[in-house]
């Protein structure tokens, strides 16, 4: 074997090399072997334990049915739904179509523990729509859309505005029973994670808090993230998962995103904090490395589904024995 090749890329090739996925997605359960299919957990209900959902944007290529029997497959506990612009459930139809996406969830033994959304205020359109749409199918968390600074305003009057609307939108989370989850995300308002405490620490912590993303608070603070984490602790409402390094192309270092256990991150330190602070929350899985375009949302893939597929079953593997070695799974 070569030697540059890692133990993980080792198991990685060797779990694609072996795993001959139909393109016909009626055979998908008979075309995934049995011997290293992963048993799903025993779900007591949204929110009560630690769960890991695959986030469905990377599943548009399939439909309700479709992307609920693969989820199952691969062996996860839930979907991470879109419910948004260009998603599994759009906003104008949310009442008729979430429940249906829902039941092909709920029908494949899993549950939808968060959904996805764009939703900034409660004033805008279809976000009470949406909310009291999910409230009503038992869904307890969403992720709600980004915030964008103006480098050309005043940061503390744009700082103040932000907090406003995070108000507004905590008063309807407590209508509807549903936790809010603002995800830091680099570039961005709650990047830097002080920001976003700040725009919280008036809050109550049960109904809005932050969908913490590792990988975005290790490029903001590679050394700083573990002192993010504790103190925006309290409002932990779920997590996602995804893995990078750095790469220098042109002279120029910029973001490689990369399967999970191949980059940066220290998910075996991450993992035990979490364990310290007692976390019992919704986990996604994202996919943000090349994958025929299921990286970023797409309808058609550009590689074989059994590649795809392959990987996703790879670094579903990886998060559970990370989860697993930390105690927390």
């Amino acid at each position: 074997m070569n030697k540059n090749i890692s133990r993980k890329n080792f198991i990685r090739n060797a779990a694609i090399a072996t795993v001959s996925i139909p393109l016909g997605l009626s055979e998908l359960s008979a075309a995934i072997p049995a011997r290293i299919a992963i048993p799903a957990k025993t779900n007591a209900g949204p929110g009560d334990q630690l769960s890991i959902s695959i986030f469905s944007k990377h599943l548009h290529w399939l439909n309700y049915k479709e992307m609920a029997s693969l989820a199952k497959e691969l062996g996860y506990d839930g979907v991470d739904l879109t419910v948004r612009a260009q998603g599994h459930v759009l906003p104008e139809h949310v009442a008729r179509d979430l429940p249906k996406a829902v039941d092909a969830v709920r029908n494949a033994g899993l549950e939808v523990y968060t959904i996805t959304t764009d939703i900034r205020s409660a004033e805008e359109k279809y976000a009470e729509d949406v909310l009291k749409a999910a409230s009503a199918m038992g869904i307890r968390n969403y992720r709600m859309g980004w915030y964008d600074y103006n480098k050309d305003q005043d940061i503390n009057v744009q700082l103040e505005g932000f907090k406003v609307k995070l108000k507004g939108l905590a008063a309807l989370n407590e209508k509807y029973h549903i936790h809010g989850d603002y995800e830091n995300h680099t570039g961005r308002f709650g990047g830097p994670i002080w920001d976003l405490w700040f725009a919280f620490k008036d809050l109550k912590p049960q109904w809005t808090g932050c969908q913490f993303d590792i990988r975005h608070a290790f490029v903001d603070g590679a050394e700083a993230w573990p002192i993010n984490l504790d103190l925006i602790q309290d409002y932990l409402g779920s997590v996602t998962i995804k893995d990078f390094q750095w790469e220098k192309t042109n002279n120029k270092w910029g973001l490689h995103n990369v399967p999970l256990g191949e980059g940066m991150i220290d998910y075996p330190q991450y993992f035990r904090l979490l364990k310290k602070y007692g976390f019992q929350k919704p986990v996604s899985q994202h996919f943000e490395y090349p994958l025929g375009g299921a990286e970023s949302g797409a309808d058609k893939l550009s590689i074989p589904k059994d590649e795809v597929i392959a990987h996703m079953r790879s670094d579903l593997l990886t998060l559970k024995s990370l989860l697993k070695a930390a105690a927390l799974y």
